[in-house]
């Protein structure tokens, strides 16, 4: 694992994972700078993981670095609050988003696909949020939607999610 300097971090740590091998890619098609910045100087292979090695070995995916919401200064993984989210009875599927914050610079959003017939509030699944996670790692705001929107391979657009929040939320100086 590395850190944001590039330097190897110590096991159990979350850090970037970086691969490296005689079956990998060279690089970009016609695109050096895309290489340039998927490839440390030692020829690591950035693949955009965050992960953590144990001392025994294993190693873990937490999450993707793009998608890592950062609250306060801490790191939050959406992976660790989707997994809590997605046990509550009242939720078939969810994702969770970084939104722009004021105070923390961003804050855990919840977009839900509920269960059919299920009545949960929003302020409901945060507070059983709570009850599982460390409150900095919550959601200070939910949705209930229909099926999220997925790509090809099964994985939620989240950058599709983020546009439309973006788009739903007022912009400041609106009307001025």
């Amino acid at each position: 694992m590395a850190g944001p300097d590039g330097n190897d971090l110590p096991r159990d740590t979350a850090g970037g994972l970086l691969i490296r091998g005689e079956c990998l890619f060279s690089g970009y098609w016609r695109d050096p700078v895309a290489t340039k910045e998927a490839f440390t100087g030692g020829g690591w292979y950035k693949t955009g993981d965050i992960a953590r090695l144990t001392p025994d070995g294993y190693l873990y995916i937490l999450d993707r670095a793009k998608d890592m919401i950062i609250s306060g200064g801490g790191n939050i993984y959406p992976a660790e609050v989707e997994a809590v989210l997605a046990r509550h009875p009242a939720v078939a599927e969810v994702a969770v988003i970084g939104v722009p914050d004021p105070t923390w610079g961003e804050a855990v959003h919840a977009v839900i696909t509920p269960v059919a017939g299920s009545t949960a509030s929003a302020g409901e699944v945060i507070a059983w949020c709570r009850e599982r996670l460390a409150h900095f790692k919550c959601p200070k705001s939910a949705e209930f939607t229909g099926p999220l929107s997925r790509t090809t391979t099964g994985k939620v657009l989240k950058r599709e999610l983020r546009e439309q929040r973006a788009a739903a939320l007022p912009h400041e100086g609106a009307g001025r």
